[in-house]
């Protein structure tokens, strides 16, 4: 194992780390803070827990992948991806049914780490990863209807899927709050608006406090988090799991599933930010930080958590190049927690709601989304909209479950597709218009030209190869067959047992390494005879000439 490769870039910078930079670190890391403080609660919410988690998570996920990560600049905490299923989770199996399951996907993340998963993220594909994010952006703006329009619910009404709360909103519409409405109005109006007249202070920020002054000095009848929320400045404790294996067994495909999103949106934060500063991260270190991140944070009473693109970049742009920046953004959300934490029971749930639109608008990549729908072959758009819709109707397990089941059938489709086998040509003095260039050959000899990769999905590509009654031999060029699998070494043996029983010999042109070594562990080279391998298409063909004249 490169012990270099699961080194955290903390241990690196430090080296040549100078007081001008620690400086402009702490500066990132406190406008970093700033931004993310309404963004965690904000989540925290749409995820089903208190307010008080998301900074929790920010806090304490934060300062652990940012001192343990492959990255210089990643900011973890609290992100949407993650907000609907924890939200079905907290529903389905309370606050310690997400601890198990966030654990375990710690544990997942570290594991995969150590195996050095992280190239192998690159595998999902990237209609996957589009159908499912866009998927998570509606889930969430319908998750906050109800909010932004100060919708009533009648008692006993909770719904949990998303359907189920689009049916509730539906029905309910007609409670909607023109109070509701005129403050969640301004604070969108504000959060569009206020990054193209202020540079430097976040647009959820100026929203948070005139939702505040709105609510407070307006005659506005809107519920605030301190209506529906104990709200608490008490620093994270320690709570250690309850170990139920009932509990554990149902939260495995859960936390398998918060895994790879951490993973997926992790590293895809870690690219970007290596593009942003001519960088390069370590992505198994990576991983292993974020398990540990996310064990933390469960255990401190926090939610998932993974490394969040709009905060790393807005790190970058602040000045923040190390790990540094990081941990004084948690740092400084601690000092937030104590000191302004009381005040947060003022925000408007539909200010609330505006900011997770907001979010919601900037994940669902629907311009991405659009271009793949124009430009992508038909078998990737049938992965886009399934996943897609499967994450809206369903839930993101079930969307990820069988996208990747779909697309690995489909892409077997495709490649079936590329693979062929080709007969060549007979010429003979009488055929018209016969090109001079073409090599004429012995009846006897009739050769084929099998063209991609021989596996399970295109093994019948050998059942398409034909002898006639005439021929005494049979020559398969294999130049273009980078690899075969023991379905296609099956169907191979099967023509060999073809040939030998109508006197054919069997002749091979050109085998790559990888058929080689599988032709010769099976023992197929042995039963052809080595003598009938040869190393191009002349060679063969003069073998071939030399066995039918004797």
């Amino acid at each position: 194992m490169n012990k270099e490769k699961l080194k955290p870039k903390l241990f690196s910078v430090m080296k040549t780390y100078t007081k001008e930079q620690f400086l402009k670190d702490v500066v990132a890391g406190i406008i970093v803070a700033i931004i993310a403080l309404p963004l965690s609660i904000a989540l925290a919410l749409a995820s089903g827990v208190g307010p008080e988690a998301g900074i929790f998570t920010a806090i304490v996920a934060g300062f652990v992948i940012s001192a343990l990560g492959g990255s210089c600049v990643q900011i973890a905490g609290p992100t949407a991806a993650f907000a609907t299923i924890v939200a079905g989770i907290v529903a389905r199996d309370g606050l310690e049914g997400l601890m198990t399951a966030t654990i375990l996907a710690g544990v997942f993340l570290i594991i995969m780490g150590f195996c050095h998963f992280g190239s192998l993220i690159k595998f999902i594909p990237y209609t996957i990863t589009t159908g499912f994010t866009s998927g998570i952006a509606v889930t969430i703006v319908i998750g906050q209807l109800k909010d932004f329009c100060g919708i009533t619910y009648p008692d006993g009404v909770k719904p949990i899927e998303t359907m189920e709360k689009l049916k509730a909103f539906a029905e309910n519409f007609s409670t909607i709050s023109p109070d509701a409405l005129i403050v969640g109005g301004v604070s969108l109006a504000i959060l569009i608006v206020s990054p193209l007249i202020f540079k430097k202070i976040p647009g959820s920020l100026i929203a948070v406090i005139a939702g505040i002054l709105m609510v407070q000095f307006l005659p506005l009848h809107v519920s605030t988090i301190g209506n529906l929320y104990t709200i608490s400045n008490a620093l994270p404790t320690l709570h250690l799991p309850v170990f139920d294996m009932k509990l554990i067994q149902s939260a495995i495909p859960n936390a398998f599933t918060i895994a790879v999103l951490a993973a997926i949106e992790s590293l895809l934060s870690c690219v970007v930010a290596d593009g942003m500063i001519n960088s390069k991260h370590r992505s198994d270190t990576e991983l292993i930080a974020q398990g540990a991140g996310n064990i933390a944070s469960a255990l401190f009473g926090g939610i998932p958590a993974t490394g969040a693109i709009a905060r790393t970049a807005a790190n970058i742009k602040n000045g923040g190049r190390t790990p540094v920046a990081g941990m004084v953004h948690s740092i400084t959300l601690v000092i937030v927690l104590v000191v302004l934490m009381p005040f947060a029971g003022m925000i408007p749930m539909p200010t609330i709601a505006a900011i997770l639109f907001l979010v919601a608008y900037n994940m669902c990549q629907w311009r991405t989304f659009v271009h793949l729908v124009r430009t992508a072959p038909k078998s990737d758009i049938i992965v886009l909209f399934t996943t897609f819709v499967l994450t809206v109707v369903f839930d993101l397990v079930v969307a990820i479950e069988i996208g990747m089941v779909l697309a690995c059938l489909l892409f077997i489709k495709r490649m079936s597709e590329e693979t062929h086998a080709d007969s060549w040509v007979y010429v003979d003095d009488d055929s018209p218009a016969v090109d001079e260039h073409l090599q004429k050959l012995p009846l006897e000899i009739r050769v084929y030209e099998i063209t991609g990769p021989l596996f399970f999905g295109a093994a019948d590509a050998i059942e398409h190869i034909v002898v006639k009654d005439f021929t005494k031999c049979l020559v398969l060029r294999m130049r273009s067959v980078p690899a075969i699998d023991s379905t296609a070494m099956n169907a191979l043996q099967n023509l060999t047992k073809l040939c030998e029983s109508k006197g054919i010999t069997l002749v091979f042109s050109h085998v790559n390494e990888q058929p080689m070594k599988m032709m010769k562990k099976s023992g197929f080279v042995e039963l052809v005879g080595e003598e009938n391998f040869c190393a191009n298409i002349s060679d063969a063909l003069k073998h071939a000439e030399a066995l039918i004249s004797r």
